[in-house]
């Protein structure tokens, strides 16, 4: 059952007592207060508001679907998640001028206002996490199974503000968390802005997505583990550089952070392994900025067992390490040629190429490392970034990762080979996640 409370902005005494000590939010038209379950076709449209009141349970055969131009939002005395649960769906389809946007309903907006989305699919995954993160209740903890093309509908021209509820220490949701989501979904056009924790997380999985941003965020940017096996192009990652989230355990935050498993339960080794397909994107890091937190680690952290494919990246500004691959297995895949950075930029402010955790540090040195990236992965390292000559990539308020005339990402040609070879990825001539257009304009926001 779905449980609904609507409430018209000129009658304040009725959502005043609804909420305890809350005023009515500040928009027009009415606000819709959403609380429980939801297991029927319901549609929410731009006349209203919907307000998140804690956990939302969208269960089979339920469909939310939701028009271009609408607004979730979620108070901070019950930070709304909007859980779209194993064979239900959510069709969220918005326009480049009028964007879905999940956000804070308060006047001074912070992360952790919002809890986050996450959606639940049947697709296969590693079983690394038995159950979700984020204190779901108990009928809604499982996820996963063996329909690779599992479809949990789309997310289309999408902006996800200020979430990251914080349920105990190094467990927060995600702003967009997708837990073994299958290829039948469609995920484009999705911007994760100042969250507390990650801005996308894939916990295995077969999906594929285009056209990411990830804006501000305190944890990982793109984190993919239990097996994540899906592709990714067009997208783009930014950091502020005084922005983390609280660490323990010698944790960093990254614009990349890949495991399989986490070792403690599963070997690194368990099938099916974390293995993305990844090509033009621009990620940008806190190039030693006055003031970028000490807890900032690297641009692209592989780790645990993990196997990557990327090409046609951008990666800058990385703190303590451009690329860093720990651990044996992960070293051992990217020596074989498994794994690897392919036709690429790179630059970090320390340690462009690095290597740890290692048995043996023969298996694979930061020098070898760096030779194989330059030389077999033909990718090239700047000890600058500006001479990769993107318009305003370190400008937090307002980024701008458009090359510019004359940059190497426009004349270099991109690679589509192996792997990378196949119908998902269109096969631009650039590198990075940008040539001449312009895919953010109209959607995003920025300056939060």
């Amino acid at each position: 059952m779905m449980i609904m409370i609507v409430g018209v902005l000129a009658s304040c005494s009725k959502n005043d007592h609804i909420d305890g000590v809350n005023p009515p939010d500040p928009v027009s038209g009415d606000t819709v207060d959403i609380r429980g379950s939801i297991n029927t076709a319901v549609t929410w449209d731009s006349s209203k508001v919907y307000r998140l009141r804690g956990y939302v349970y969208v269960d089979a055969p339920g469909v939310v679907t939701i028009r271009p131009g609408t607004r979730i939002i979620s108070r901070k005395d019950s930070a709304g998640v909007l859980v779209i649960y194993k064979g239900a769906k959510i069709m969220a389809e918005g326009t480049v001028n009028y964007p879905i946007v999940f956000t804070s309903g308060e006047p001074d907006p912070q992360p952790g206002d919002l809890g986050g989305v996450v959606l639940v699919g049947n697709a296969t995954g590693n079983g690394n996490h038995s159950t979700l993160e984020g204190g779901v209740d108990d009928s809604h903890k499982d996820f996963g199974g063996t329909d690779d093309a599992d479809n949990s509908g789309v997310l289309k021209y999408v902006r996800i503000e200020y979430g990251g509820k914080a349920v105990y220490p190094n467990d927060e949701i995600n702003g967009l968390s997708l837990y073994a989501i299958g290829s039948g979904t469609t995920i484009e056009y999705v911007q994760v802005i100042r969250g507390l924790d990650d801005a996308f997380e894939f916990f295995g999985g077969a999906v594929n997505c285009k056209y990411l941003v990830a804006y501000n965020c305190a944890d990982d940017d793109y984190d993919m583990d239990d097996g994540f096996h899906g592709k990714i192009q067009f997208a783009i990652s930014i950091k502020d550089p005084a922005f983390t989230d609280a660490k323990t355990g010698g944790d960093l935050s990254n614009n990349f952070e890949c495991d399989n498993t986490s070792g403690s339960g599963l070997p690194y080794t368990t099938s099916p392994i974390t293995h993305p397909l990844l090509s033009n994107f621009t990620a940008v890091g806190p190039n030693n900025a006055a003031g970028t937190s000490a807890d900032y680690g690297y641009g692209m952290r592989w780790r645990r067992g993990a196997q990557f494919e990327m090409a046609n990246a951008i990666v800058i500004g990385g703190q303590k390490a451009g690329l860093d691959i720990d651990d044996d297995p992960t070293a051992q895949y990217y020596a074989s040629g498994v794994s690897g950075f392919r036709n690429s930029f790179l630059h970090a402010v320390n340690n462009v190429c690095q290597t740890d955790k290692l048995s043996a540090p023969s298996i694979l040195t930061a020098e070898t490392l760096q030779h194989l990236v330059t030389g077999r992965d033909g990718s090239v390292l700047y000890a600058d970034p500006a001479a990769i000559m993107l318009m305003d990539p370190f400008n937090d308020a307002q980024p701008n990762v458009m090359p510019q005339t004359g940059s190497p990402a426009l004349s270099r040609g991109a690679r589509f080979e192996g792997h990378l070879d196949n119908d998902f990825f269109d096969k631009v001539t650039f590198v990075g996640a940008m040539g001449t257009e312009d895919w953010t304009l109209g959607w995003t926001a920025w300056d939060k």
